[in-house]
């Protein structure tokens, strides 16, 4: 009898690991939560930093982010050059992203309503609480929902700003004004992860 039940156990969680999704709303409902719980942690910043780099790299789209933000560069690029932009992409997101969100300590974000775009996109609608220290924001995240198995973050709007697009007009702002030259991007990205 035992053996049955484990047998049937078995195959309901392949089966359900096989077709499980995870709806946008509690994909990010859940992020925010285990992102909270980490900066209430009694650790230093740089611990929360690196914790904090581990769940964007697991729920972030951060090759998605990177290719975007380049614009139409990224047609002209050679393989290498896109290799090479992704991983300094990487570490400039990371260490962006990482190093802003340690300054919060406990912040509290409930998602409120989620709209389905299409089948690869979905908004999921948050507010961060008000504090004593600073008013209540809307913030908004595009999901990326092709693979409903793996939901992964494209963007956050704050208060109807996207990051993504703002970070795409400082990456053509830098390429503009260096006669478009890629290793003038190179630099900046350089610069800014070893400091």
């Amino acid at each position: 009898m035992k053996r049955k039940f484990l047998a049937l156990l078995i195959i309901f969680f392949s089966i359900s690991s096989v077709s499980f999704s995870i709806e946008p709303d509690v994909f990010v409902q859940s992020t925010v939560n285990r992102a909270s719980k980490l900066l209430g942690e009694n650790i230093s910043k740089d611990e929360k930093i690196e914790k904090l780099k581990l769940i964007a790299k697991e729920t972030v789209d951060i090759r998605g982010i990177g290719f975007y933000t380049l614009g139409i560069k990224r047609k002209s690029l050679s393989g290498e050059e896109k290799k090479r932009y992704i991983k300094l992409f990487e570490k400039y997101f990371l260490k962006s992203f990482s190093s802003r969100l340690a300054e919060y300590t406990n912040p509290e974000i409930d998602v409120t309503n989620k709209e389905k775009l299409n089948d690869s996109y979905t908004i999921v609608n948050s507010v961060l609480k008000a504090t004593k220290e600073r008013p209540e924001i809307n913030i908004d995240w595009r999901i990326y929902t092709k693979d409903p198995n793996n939901p992964l973050i494209r963007d956050l709007i704050i208060e109807g700003l996207s990051l993504a697009r703002t970070q795409k007009e400082e990456f053509t702002s830098v390429l503009s004004s260096n006669e478009n030259n890629i290793d003038a991007l190179f630099e900046v990205l350089e610069d800014f992860s070893n400091n």
